[in-house]
């Protein structure tokens, strides 16, 4: 059902846009650099991602026109429509470079890793939400739905493979639970649970590539014609642009290809080279403010269901924003997580630009009584 309440109109949310322009921006001028070939035009891959934002922004304002608790039914529909697209794909979709991630509907390649994220965090909102915890927290017994919520499409995402998309699904779980309180014990638990998992994942999970990517990481000189290549040339395209950078689009790392994946993984890597440390830290204090907001607008949602989507939704920026930085500073290997809103993608753009209408959705409607 749509609803256009006058005070509604009257709180929108200027600040969210206001950051979510600037970001905008700032993405589109460093892929206009990075995808330039010397031509008189953009490269259509420029156009591309511009179609993209102008759809998202269509997107937020259609969601704007929904409250926000409509979403709270349409959940769990959602979590089932994801999860068979992702059985889908590892069933039908043809491999690329050995993974099975994007589905081709002609007109747009859809990864359906990227809505999963979003879909996850609005199922475990809606189960945090209903629960009702003891005074002095969230035992075991309350974690078992959520455990298994986040269980499924992670296996299926790791199956394809694609490990960095199901870790950002366990940091977003982690974080919601940690956020809802638990119960010291429970914690401690889980705790040795995940400290048991990761050991046993290092020792019999990864696959060969992702063990490589993990040593490399840990000795990036080791090997430094193939695997720790990104990582050394990312270190150097963000080292040179020192404090005002080398000019837009005068970066050598990412316009004579040594960069790889510049326009992707490593966008940010081209804009600390052309607009430097100045640039960088303009970048990320949108990006901070843009967070501190969010958390804004889950401390003064209206209810529950409200807190923890708003709160979800933020984690869900910021674990990939810090896995994208981390990774571009050589801080963790190359998992291939996108820089929300920043990288090119239609699936991951798209996914956060729904996940920015849904904030102000929240914010706009704070006001309003169940």
């Amino acid at each position: 059902m749509l609803h256009f309440d006058r005070r509604v109109l009257n709180n929108f949310d200027w600040v969210t846009v206001l950051l979510v322009s600037l970001v905008s921006i700032m993405a589109l001028a460093s892929l206009f650099s990075s995808t330039w070939n010397g031509g008189p035009n953009p490269s259509p891959l420029f156009f591309k991602q511009l179609y993209f934002f102008l759809f998202g922004y269509a997107l937020i304002l259609l969601i704007l026109s929904v409250d926000y608790s409509e979403l709270e039914m349409l959940a769990y529909v959602g979590y089932g429509a994801v999860c068979l697209l992702l059985i889908y794909t590892k069933l039908f979709v043809k491999a690329i470079a050995g993974s099975q991630r994007w589905i081709d509907l002609g007109f747009f390649k859809l990864q359906p890793s990227e809505p999963t994220k979003l879909v996850l965090v609005l199922v475990l909102a809606s189960c945090f939400a209903r629960l009702e915890a003891e005074e002095e927290g969230y035992g075991l017994r309350h974690l078992l739905r959520p455990a298994v919520l986040t269980s499924v499409p992670f296996l299926l995402i790791v199956i394809q493979p694609d490990l960095g998309t199901a870790l950002m699904l366990a940091f977003v779980c982690a974080s919601m639970t940690l956020f809802a309180r638990l119960r010291w014990p429970a914690l401690a638990m889980l705790s040795g649970a995940g400290i048991t998992t990761a050991v046993l994942g290092w020792l019999y999970g990864l696959k060969p590539y992702q063990r490589r990517r993990i040593e490399t990481f840990l000795d990036p000189e080791s090997d430094p014609m193939n695997h720790g290549y990104q990582i050394n040339q990312s270190k150097i395209a963000v080292g040179s642009g020192k404090l005002f950078g080398q000019g837009f689009m005068e970066g050598t790392q990412g316009h004579l290809n040594f960069l790889p994946e510049r326009h992707t993984d490593f966008a940010f890597a081209v804009w600390c080279e052309e607009l430097g440390f100045t640039g960088a830290v303009f970048y990320l204090i949108c990006y901070f403010l843009l967070l501190l907001w969010g958390i804004n607008i889950a401390m003064t949602a209206r209810d529950k269901f409200g807190v923890y989507l708003a709160f979800g939704i933020v984690t869900l920026i910021f674990w990939q924003a810090v896995v994208n930085l981390s990774m571009i500073m050589g801080m963790l290997p190359v998992v291939g997580v996108p820089l929300p809103m920043f990288s090119y993608g239609g699936s991951s753009l798209l996914t956060n630009l729904i996940a920015v209408g849904i904030l102000m959705s929240i914010r706009m409607r704070r006001f309003q009584k169940r």
